[in-house]
């Protein structure tokens, strides 16, 4: 094709590739520093790199203002870098854990079908991971636990926010959001209730039990599926993309989606696990939630009256509440 007949890329296009070269440009030097082949410094400008990025794209599709989103990470991850203090080098990485967390629920797109709903999950958790790896250029040094309330937390304060803007308010729940939302944060609830009672209280058969198992699993197959991605966050956030292509409240059911999100960074950053355990766990929370999510989206199409593959498409093709693309402003 000659150079006359090429079509010129779009401003949105080109700020979209820019992006695109910044994340992988600042996971280039992450790695680089990380193993040698670069000067040390290298791997904190990375990590400043990925944060910038991911900020910028945050307050894009959130409706802020990107530059000063973007500019202000970066400052920030560089004071970080040069203080040169344990709590600003870990505060920088739970803000980049964060704004992954909750960039990997916002880039999300309404689903039709439960195919889509895969799709969009895997993005979700595809984003979150870039910005974990990222935040590991930080050098924070963490106490486990705490990292991940820490992003869990914040996280879901930020989702919820957007969400009661998205979602039309408290007014705009209805009677099946309501229903999603309560059950999600009783289950939210009793996960971190049990994980933490086991932790501290638990009696010593049945802690040793829970860690026979999973070091069964960790040795056989590699990776062991952390209970509140498989169980709440990743089935959540396939059931709201999906209810969010028929009814603007799936938003409220996305919020639990950082659920899904979040905890990668904490398998990201355990110094215990190797990057492939870490993967392998989020792989096998992911098949488990998405065969919790398949069984609620099928009851809930049940409890509407769309029994029967017929009246499945039929329900598929009415599904069209328009949202902007994934590369569009939400606000």
């Amino acid at each position: 094709m000659s150079r006359a007949s090429a079509v010129p890329r779009t401003p949105r296009e080109q700020r979209l590739s820019a992006w695109w070269l910044l994340v992988l440009g600042g996971l280039a030097l992450l790695v680089g520093g990380g193993v040698g082949w670069l000067p040390a410094v290298t791997e904190g400008l990375g990590a400043v790199a990925v944060s910038a990025a991911y900020s910028w794209a945050l307050a894009a599709r959130t409706g802020g203002r990107p530059v000063i989103a973007g500019v202000l990470a970066a400052a920030l991850g560089l004071t970080a870098l040069v203080v040169d203090t344990q709590t600003l080098r870990t505060g920088a990485a739970v803000m980049t854990c964060t704004v992954g967390a909750v960039l990997g629920v916002m880039a999300t797109v309404p689903a039709r079908r439960f195919l889509a709903c895969v799709r969009e999950v895997a993005i979700a958790l595809v984003l979150a991971g870039g910005a974990a790896v990222g935040a590991v250029g930080y050098g924070p040094t963490i106490s486990l636990a705490r990292f991940e309330y820490a992003v869990l937390a914040l996280s879901f304060v930020v989702v919820a926010v957007l969400v009661h803007r998205l979602g039309a308010g408290l007014h705009g729940l209805g009677r099946r959001g309501l229903v999603g939302v309560v059950v999600g944060t009783l289950v939210l609830a009793v996960i971190l209730a049990y994980a933490e009672a086991l932790r501290r209280y638990g009696a010593s058969s049945l802690v040793t039990s829970v860690l026979d198992t999973a070091s069964w699993m960790l040795d056989t197959l590699g990776g062991v599926p952390r209970p509140i991605q498989a169980v709440l966050g990743v089935p959540a956030l396939a059931w709201g993309v999906y209810m969010r292509a028929r009814r603007r409240q799936g938003w409220w059911l996305c919020v639990f989606g950082v659920a899904a999100t979040a905890p990668v960074a904490n398998g990201v950053m355990n110094p215990s696990a190797t990057l492939l355990e870490a993967l392998l766990s989020v792989v096998y929370s992911v098949v488990v939630g998405l065969v919790v999510a398949y069984g609620v989206i099928r009851a809930d199409l049940a409890l509407t009256g769309s029994r029967g593959a017929r009246a499945r498409r039929a329900e598929e093709r009415s599904a069209v509440r328009p949202e902007p693309s994934r590369t569009r402003p939400l606000l």
